[in-house]
């Protein structure tokens, strides 16, 4: 992925170290916004999918870390970088920080050629572009298509479900890696109503019936993942 296509937010209410901040690495050829509290900040991330956050702990309205632990609590977000820019260099301030779901911590003051050598090093997680979906995929012996929502499993063609094709598609397109109960709420049911909180463990239940009972593992108070 291309700098100029990498999102940056700024959340920080000195106005001097947005102002500062922004020109580097606007400068450097990334796309940045700024936030001037907490309550902004969250918004500002909801409207704008930021690949990188640099916020302040202490802020007004709300603080950093109250902030970083709503963030961190939107699907959307879920692969967004965030670290923490600011003076407060306790142990207890940065332990609370990577609670709240940080990835990093900068310490000011810090000079701006090596705060932008900083993000770049965050930002190579998003050096590649993300590859299209494939309409026809394979994982193991399963293939699914997308476009006729099929799938074939060891030879074997099966007719799901829409949301039960859905799942399996979203699981499998990252095989190992745990899906979230609230990601996979968002990305298969999106807005429509769910009746129950046991939907997600429903339309499991019935894909282990229908590929194996090997393939999807729960992980406790987290949400699923497909092995091969």
């Amino acid at each position: 992925m291309k700098k100029k296509d990498l999102k940056i937010l700024l959340i920080d209410d000195e106005p001097d170290i947005l102002e500062i901040v922004a020109y580097n690495l606007t400068t450097e050829g990334y796309q940045v916004f700024t936030a001037k509290n907490g309550v902004e900040g969250v918004a500002v991330a909801k409207k704008k999918l930021p690949h990188l956050i640099i916020l302040d702990v202490m802020m007004p309205e709300m603080d950093g870390i109250e902030a970083c632990g709503i963030i961190r609590k939107i699907p959307e977000l879920e692969n967004t970088i965030i670290t923490f820019l600011t003076a407060r260099g306790e142990d207890y301030s940065q332990l609370a920080g990577f609670d709240a779901g940080a990835d990093d911590y900068i310490t000011k003051p810090i000079k701006p050629k090596v705060l932008v050598r900083k993000v770049t090093a965050l930002l190579r997680r998003f050096k590649e572009e993300t590859p299209v979906a494939e309409e026809i995929f394979k994982v193991g012996n399963i293939v699914i298509n997308r476009e006729e929502y099929k799938i074939v499993n060891n030879g074997t063609e099966i007719i799901l479900p829409r949301k039960e094709f859905e799942l399996l598609s979203l699981l499998t397109s990252k095989p190992n890696k745990v899906f979230k109960r609230e990601v996979i709420l968002n990305k298969v049911w999106g807005n429509e109503v769910v009746v129950g909180g046991r939907t997600i463990d429903v339309h499991i239940r019935k894909l282990r019936e229908k590929i194996g009972d090997e393939h999807f593992k729960t992980v406790k108070g987290v949400g699923y993942k497909f092995v091969l």
